[in-house]
């Protein structure tokens, strides 16, 4: 490139950063949907979800076995399918009259979240490990009780009451030394918050809910703020693109921050950030087929529930080559992964867990530069439940990733002549053909001192898409 045109170009470069900066956005969706996704969400891929709370401890919920749905597989929600009248409710009451006695309240399990094996060091180190590159904590879930010692919540919050610790500041800081992102959940609803009815949702919104968002934000800096429990009312009466505006026009974050989709009951995949999908779900509607206009998100645990469920068996989890393949699944889409993990409530990841998190980690450490920063192939075959071979793209080179192995040839068609092939781990030679804008890749007879890796396998076609 000349003197010249490289000048030109990193003017060009510097104007349209300053003009993104200098930008004031308003408190309409049209200005708040017109800033983009922070480029290193996208390149990122892979994050970790923690749902910690009070329902830590009764970590009780059916599962599939029992014949329930998605949605009421939640150990988290304890409180609520308890309390409330619904077709699972028996489960609730049964498990907890037996357990704790009627005259158990749902608040004295305050007195029994400790959180005294709780080391951050070691989580932070655990997510490391994992591959994984961001962090989304539950700050508060609907229960109310935050894990940060907010002034919005009376004593109902880990410092005040149960751990007496900031949960949440100390986790934020063992893993950006990490140097990991870190974002917090934060649910807009409450159930049983005096003021959270209709009659009085607005002194909710204003007395609590927005300056507990305000001052989440300004005292802890999260790279993401992930909100839910957006159904109950529109964004207008949420005030959504208020805090919005402040968010990103004055917060200390705001050039940086990265949002979701949920800020009112009518929001989910249409405003906000990227978009975001639950167990293939968008509400009760599948997402396999949906075509995302902005970067989205997979999130889902690893078994039926969020957080941690002392019911679910062995066979209620994903196996780590399940969990592989469905990263491989949601980056070839073009989204990420945010698999959730439910710690105890004494402060401990699950050895299940943990197992599942080191496993996928070893295989992104030979296979990663086919999923960090890449970006899905427009011209990819359609995903479908049968499909085993993926395709990810990063500039001129496309990577196929196939979870399944098989001996016989594989073919790509519409791609230009690569200038090599190679398989991440492997040291000897990928044997290809290329005729008429097909190729054929020849796998190579693999040993077991000679694979690279187990789940999926990953070639590297160099120029490809020149």
């Amino acid at each position: 490139m000349k003197k010249a045109q490289l000048i030109l170009t990193i003017s060009l470069m510097l104007s349209t950063i300053l003009n993104a900066q200098d930008k004031k956005y308003e408190a309409t969706w049209e200005s708040i949907d017109s800033r983009p996704v922070p480029e290193w969400f996208e390149d990122a891929k892979f994050g970790i979800f923690i749902h910690w709370g009070l329902y830590s401890v009764p970590s009780f919920s059916p599962t599939e076995r029992d014949g329930v749905g998605v949605y009421h597989r939640y150990a988290e929600w304890y409180w609520r399918r308890w309390k409330e009248e619904s077709s699972v409710q028996h489960f609730f009451t049964g498990f907890h009259n037996r357990v704790y006695g009627e005259n158990f309240k749902y608040q004295d399990f305050v007195s029994l979240f400790k959180a005294e094996m709780f080391n951050p060091d070691d989580w932070a180190e655990c997510f490391r490990k994992a591959g994984a590159k961001y962090v989304v904590l539950t700050s508060k879930h609907h229960e109310g009780f935050t894990l940060w010692p907010s002034q919005y919540s009376w004593n109902w919050n880990a410092v005040e009451a149960g751990p007496h610790r900031d949960l949440l500041g100390d986790l934020s800081k063992a893993v950006k030394e990490k140097g990991l992102k870190m974002g917090y959940y934060y649910s807009l609803l409450e159930w049983y918050h005096p003021l959270y009815k209709k009659e009085t949702i607005n002194q909710y919104v204003d007395q609590h809910m927005l300056p507990q968002m305000k001052e989440l934000v300004s005292a802890y800096s999260p790279d993401i703020v992930w909100t839910d429990g957006e159904w109950d009312y529109t964004s207008d009466i949420l005030k959504s693109t208020i805090f919005l505006q402040w968010l990103y026009n004055e917060s200390p974050v705001k050039e940086t921050v990265v949002i979701n989709d949920r800020w009112g009951k009518e929001t989910r995949s249409v405003h906000g950030g990227y978009y975001t999908t639950e167990y293939d779900l968008v509400h009760s509607g599948s997402s396999d087929n949906m075509k995302f206009e902005k970067p989205w998100e997979e999130c889902r645990g690893m078994a039926g529930s969020f957080g941690y469920n002392r019911n679910e068996l062995l066979e209620d989890y994903s196996t780590s080559e399940e969990l592989v393949h469905i990263l491989i699944n949601k980056v070839a889409r073009g989204g990420n992964l945010l698999l959730n993990i439910g710690p105890t409530a004494d402060g401990r990841i699950p050895e299940i867990m943990q197992q599942r998190l080191y496993d996928i980690g070893s295989w992104l450490s030979i296979n990663g530069e086919a999923i960090y920063g890449s970006r899905k192939w427009d011209d990819a075959p359609p995903v479908t439940p049968e499909t085993t071979q993926y395709f990810t793209t990063k500039g001129d080179d496309l990577y196929l990733i196939v979870t399944k192995w098989q001996d016989s040839p594989l073919e790509i068609k519409g791609i230009s002549r690569p200038s090599s092939v190679m398989m991440p781990g492997y040291e000897g030679r990928i044997k290809f053909s290329y005729s008429g804008r097909t190729m054929k890749i020849f796998p190579p007879a693999l040993t077991p001192s000679s694979n690279p890796c187990s789940y999926a396998w990953v070639f590297k076609i160099t120029g490809a898409l020149k």
